[in-house]
């Protein structure tokens, strides 16, 4: 991976090298952390971070979720990352950014409440995260063997460590079989995410996109669909079936990584004429436009590093 000059942990900045954990880190063996993923672009004005305070709260909020009481503020997680990307003089296009809260070094055993709060802020270099090829004419997706666990067994709006399991398998699952991403059903049937993204298409027109019932309030997802709807369009939110999409005219996952990922193919059924549709390359440029500074609309989104 693209290694920086520093990270940041538990309110001191150390050489890339130096942030390490002891091998009986609570976390470690059972699971139990949160981690964010927020990405700043080099606009204009110089770098901004995209919606940086909304990634900070749901960091704090998956942590209490899994009963995790983090020592700091979203005032100062926020000015951590501000920091961080100072510091490491960035020239690239854009960063991304990835805090985590772990449980450390203290105690062994399930019960955790014992274990020392560790916080932690990476940051890197990261290209398109399903390639420049896909970002253009567009993925091929795989719907999972594996499910999204409900809601009675486990905390899927919580963006907490231990989820990315099962993201971690259906993904090795969908490339093995010669595909870019896993999409992910929930136990009913319908579509709950991708692998580490949101899922849309759109039909006659019409944008659909599935409700958070058991997976991620995603942030990307949010700002698509206000984005889309003062673009004119109709969003729908509501459950999407397997047959729904492979009949769609177009795909496109988002997320902080993911950005807008146009796709392409479901299940070896091509969609609409085999690429990047219209919609989604409409969509796709008008969130770069806000995230690179373009569309002074969406700049209070934006937290500019002077």
């Amino acid at each position: 991976m693209n290694e920086a000059k520093y990270i940041w942990m538990n309110g001191k900045l150390l050489p890339w090298h130096d942030a390490k954990i002891h091998v009986l880190s609570h976390t470690l063996h059972y699971g139990n952390g949160a981690i964010e993923g927020t990405k700043a672009y080099k606009t204009p004005k110089g770098y901004a971070i995209f919606r940086l305070n909304d990634h900070t709260k749901r960091l704090i909020e998956s942590a209490k979720m899994t009963l995790i009481n983090v020592p700091y503020t979203v005032e100062e997680l926020n000015h951590a990352q501000i920091e961080l990307l100072k510091a490491n003089e960035f020239t690239g296009e854009n960063v991304y950014l990835r805090p985590i809260v772990y449980l450390g070094y203290g105690v062994m055993g399930v019960y955790h409440k014992e274990a020392p709060v560790e916080v932690a802020v990476s940051a890197w270099e990261w290209g398109a995260y399903l390639g420049e090829e896909g970002m253009k004419k567009g993925i091929r997706l795989k719907i999972s063997s594996f499910s999204r666990p409900n809601n009675k067994s486990n905390m899927g709006k919580a963006k907490a460590v231990a989820n990315y399991l099962n993201s971690q398998m259906a993904k090795f699952e969908a490339v093995e079989a010669g595909y870019d991403e896993a999409l992910l059903l929930d136990d009913e049937g319908y579509v709950a995410e991708a692998s580490g993204a949101s899922f849309f298409m759109i039909k006659d027109g019409e944008i659909i996109t599935p409700p958070n019932d058991n997976s991620l309030a995603s942030i990307t997802q949010k700002t698509v669909i206000e984005m889309a709807e003062k673009m004119g369009y109709t969003v729908s939110r509501r459950r999407i079936s397997r047959e729904e999409i492979y009949i769609a005219d177009e795909a496109f996952l988002t997320g902080t990584a993911a950005e807008i990922t146009p796709v392409r193919e479901v299940d070896a059924r091509v969609l609409g004429a085999g690429g990047r549709g219209p919609i989604t390359e409409k969509i796709q440029s008008s969130y770069f436009d806000i995230v690179y500074g373009r569309n002074p609309d969406y700049d209070h989104y934006l937290t500019y590093i002077n």
